[in-house]
């Protein structure tokens, strides 16, 4: 409302006695705003008591915050329509002194200071505790009803306003975030995802329960869930306060994130357990070639430490097939976990038998690579027509005897194939001598 009060002319509040008297068109011009100030206070009155934040308030089972406020605005509304019918009852009384003579004499014109400056609006009392509780009556001006009355239409408005604001944005997202909670809860129970027996269904239902009591409490306390604005000059200026729903809301985004994802297991379940048994099925021939393998090193190569070959993971086939047994009885929250860390697994059992076929394959590995240099050094030799030279000739051959031989010495191997390198590169050397291809 915040009416602005009407100059009434010279003096002001407190009586005419010694002051000066209003002329006639003071008075004239005083009346004039003051009927238009009523105007704006009825306006404004009629806009309060139609307001849907009041109609609902009125209508409500409120407690807590509410209850207390909106009690104290019910009885301040009440005074305000008494105020506004005492307002009304002076203007009247100053519209019929003025209309008695068009030319008012001086009487009519004191009458008319004392009724539109002086305390002349007589109304009730103001209740509750205070000095102030005794008192039955008090006599107003005109100027200092006003006040009154837009102090108490602003606290009014506000606690409208605020409960009319909270009832308008949250239990309608509050109904739309249960809704969305019931399907999220249906889709769980869907996978498998129990209260008891997941954390999801567990959130799940602590989320219903805690909407549930949240809209009752915003329904029947909003003003609990009001935000004021620091400093607002516009009655009920604030924001709803939507923390614990946007709490909820938040668990409840994660809960069916969660929930997808187990959905996405359930379609991928099929492909994702076929390429574990891929995995596992390579892993285990891989074992079997490096076993295979160990034998053959042990029988070809002599004195030689060869690492063991581990057996098949028979605790990964176990939980495979734990897995197979999950998806067949749908329960896709527990083979969702299952499968993450079996894929993590299988791909490290694949790893280690392929380290374990080539920790076992080196001593086989070493003796190829030695082959393969005496047989370079010999074709190289052979091209310079120094294939027939005695020196490298036995070397040559001695190197090779040892290398096709079984089980093979690798270090006298190694050491044979070196000194045939020395006599090579020495014969290959300029000014190369036979004396000089004739050391050890």
């Amino acid at each position: 409302m915040d009416v602005a009060r009407a100059d009434t002319g010279a003096g002001g509040p407190g009586g005419t006695a010694g002051g000066p008297v209003l002329d006639r068109d003071e008075a004239d011009r005083a009346l004039a705003r003051l009927g238009a100030e009523r105007e704006a206070v009825e306006t404004s009155l009629l806009a309060l008591q139609d307001h849907a934040g009041r109609r609902l308030l009125e209508g409500a089972e409120l407690t807590g915050t509410t209850a207390g406020r909106w009690r104290a605005a019910e009885a301040d509304i009440t005074r305000l329509w008494a105020y506004f019918d005492a307002y009304t009852a002076a203007v009247a009384e100053a519209r019929e002194v003025r209309s008695r003579r068009r030319w008012p004499g001086r009487e009519e014109l004191v009458a008319l200071t004392e009724l539109l400056q002086g305390s002349s609006v007589t109304v009730p009392g103001t209740p509750g505790g205070g000095p102030g509780a005794a008192v039955l009556a008090e006599r107003l001006s005109l100027t200092e009803l006003v006040d009154r009355m837009n102090t108490l239409y602003a606290e009014s408005l506000a606690v409208v306003v605020a409960a009319d604001a909270v009832w308008s944005a949250l239990p309608a997202r509050i109904d739309l975030l249960a809704a969305e909670q019931r399907r999220t809860r249906s889709l769980a129970r869907s996978v498998g995802v129990l209260p008891g027996e997941h954390p999801a269904g567990d959130d799940l239902e602590r989320i219903g329960r805690v909407l549930t009591v949240l809209r009752e409490q915003v329904v029947s306390d909003p003003l609990s869930f009001w935000v004021p604005s620091d400093g607002g000059a516009t009655p009920g200026a604030g924001r709803p306060d939507t923390r614990r729903y946007d709490r909820e809301a938040r668990a409840l985004e994660e809960v069916r994130r969660e929930i997808e994802a187990v959905l996405q297991v359930r379609q991928d379940a099929e492909a994702r357990l076929a390429r574990l048994r891929d995995v596992l099925s390579r892993a285990d021939r891989t074992l079997a070639e490096a076993r295979t393998a160990r034998g053959e090193v042990l029988a070809k190569i002599a004195a030689s430490e060869v690492p063991a070959v581990s057996g098949p993971p028979s605790a990964l086939k176990e939980q495979l097939s734990a897995a197979a047994d999950h998806r067949r009885h749908g329960r896709w929250h527990r083979l969702s976990p299952l499968l993450d860390a079996l894929e993590r697994r299988a791909e490290d059992e694949l790893e280690r038998a392929r380290d374990s076929l080539t920790a076992v394959t080196a001593p086989l590995a070493v003796r190829a690579e030695l082959r393969g240099r005496l047989d370079a050094y010999r074709a190289k030799v052979s091209r310079l027509g120094l294939a027939e030279d005695p020196v490298l000739a036995e070397r040559y051959d001695a190197a090779r005897r040892v290398l096709w031989s079984a089980p093979c010495d690798l270090r006298v191997a190694e050491d044979a194939v070196l000194r045939f390198q020395r006599a090579a590169a020495e014969a290959l050397a300029p000014g190369g001598s036979d004396d000089g291809r004739g050391g050890a």
